[in-house]
């Protein structure tokens, strides 16, 4: 009991929010490179408060309904083909936490959450914060995306997820807000800044109304046009920012980091809220 007690004791409400992160992760190779990219989320881990907890809304992860991992402990999954195998080698054995789970699916009232013991850490979740946490030492749980719902769906589930905040728990959402792999220029994967002028223009366009807290345009991203259809073919990897959005508040500062195109047709901008 007095064990039970001292794991509670660390999800209670802190004096001071855990800031939110949207992160655009990109290839699978960024888990086991030494890139800009990777070097800002070490920082990132190195900076922020240790969290209890750290809840990653993946791509990777699409469902029908809503689940959170449960499980003690989550496996690492592999989920990709064509890398090298030191990729595959990969193991982050970060511990789960079914306490939080069922905080979590507590806390969701417009949907029933299922408890889900099969999953584990996607390429979304762990190539990101194995950087972050390199010692796996803080519990890691993934959010799936309910992929039969539309964009002001998933947007409003998040704001439920509010309270978890207070209790210093790490909410990531990890995808990409430009994402065509179809279009992407393999000629140009290493070209700096090498970005088509559709998707430097639309980047453009998020990064003004993610800072203005706009959001009613990047939910509805459908009326931006030529652009946005280009960018966002399927809504997979765009729907983790409006997680990350939805969990903004009026006092929240916002900065942007990892501002760079890969291959013409991919955005790694990321933000942070608070």
């Amino acid at each position: 009991m007095n064990e039970l007690k001292k794991y509670t004791d660390q999800f209670k409400t802190r004096e001071k929010l855990q800031p939110v992160f949207f992160i655009g992760h990109g290839s699978p190779m960024n888990g086991i490179e030494q890139n800009i990219f990777s070097k800002k989320w070490q920082e990132i881990g190195k900076t922020i408060d240790l969290p209890c907890a750290v809840l990653v809304v993946s791509a990777h992860w699409l469902t029908t309904g809503t689940l959170v991992t449960a499980m003690s402990e989550p496996k690492t999954i592999h989920d990709f083909g064509g890398f090298p195998q030191e990729l595959f080698n990969v193991q982050y054995p970060a511990p789960g936490s079914p306490f939080l789970a069922e905080e979590t699916a507590k806390l969701i009232t417009s949907t029933n959450v299922g408890l889900d013991h099969d999953w584990g850490l996607d390429h979304g979740t762990w190539t990101v914060v194995r950087h972050m946490f390199p010692d796996a030492n803080v519990p890691v749980l993934q959010l799936s995306i309910d992929y039969n719902k539309p964009a002001i769906y998933h947007y409003n589930l998040a704001k439920e997820l509010y309270h978890l905040r207070k209790q210093g728990v790490l909410i990531i959402g990890s995808g990409n807000m430009i994402h065509n792999l179809r279009m992407i220029d393999w000629n140009n994967m290493a070209a700096p800044g090498f970005g088509f002028d559709w998707a430097k223009s639309l980047n453009e366009i998020f990064k003004k109304k993610i800072l203005s807290k706009d959001h009613k345009d990047l939910i509805e991203y459908e009326r931006l046009g030529e652009a946005a259809r280009l960018a966002i073919p399927t809504p997979d990897h765009y729907y983790p920012m409006l997680y990350s959005l939805a969990l903004m508040n009026d006092k929240d500062d916002v900065s942007i980091f990892n501002d760079e195109y890969v291959g013409g047709s991919l955005s790694m901008t990321s933000f942070r809220l608070g």
